[in-house]
């Protein structure tokens, strides 16, 4: 998210879709900068996962693991992966994992592809930060919903100044 360093806040019309209440969990792929944004978070839910990303200085996690409907999900930040999303990169580290879904980030940039029969989601930046491959990039989350084998991905860009939302499924074989 890098707030304060790269991005002032999560845009405004973004925080209008994230009601408490609605959301039971929440994965976030690292760079929790500042004590507020993870206060904020937690008040849309209490199960805040975060995989510790490059610019964290609070002691979280490198990975999870999270069982859920059927489904193993793993996320990572992505910034010890070498090349930086590297489909092969990101297939062994699924395999190592042992998941279905990973869900991984450090590129800034949304992508969400099925590959050897697993599903790999980068929900971008929510903030729009810039990354060290991108001076620039579109502000994008993911809500996903999870049943039974199966995912269906929501994802929100924010493109010239209006909230897109695309859709895509998920099927564990």
């Amino acid at each position: 998210m890098h707030i304060p360093q790269s991005a002032a806040d999560i845009p405004a019309k973004f925080r209008r879709l994230l009601v408490p209440g609605k959301i039971n969990q929440i994965l976030c792929t690292g760079n929790l900068t500042d004590r507020a944004t993870h206060d904020y978070l937690r008040n849309i839910t209490p199960a805040v996962h975060v995989a510790r990303g490059a610019f964290d200085d609070r002691a979280f996690p490198v990975s999870h693991r999270i069982e859920e409907q059927g489904l193993r999900l793993g996320l990572v930040n992505g910034h010890l992966m070498v090349p930086n999303g590297d489909v092969d990169t990101l297939a062994a580290t699924a395999r190592l994992m042992d998941v279905d879904v990973l869900v991984t980030g450090n590129t800034h940039r949304f992508e969400a592809y099925e590959e050897q029969g697993r599903f790999f989601i980068n929900p971008g930046s929510i903030t729009g930060a810039c990354s060290a491959l991108d001076a620039q990039s579109v502000p994008s989350f993911v809500l996903m919903e999870v049943k039974l084998r199966q995912v269906v991905a929501y994802v929100y860009q924010l493109v010239n100044d209006e909230v897109v939302v695309d859709r895509i499924e998920y099927n564990k074989e």
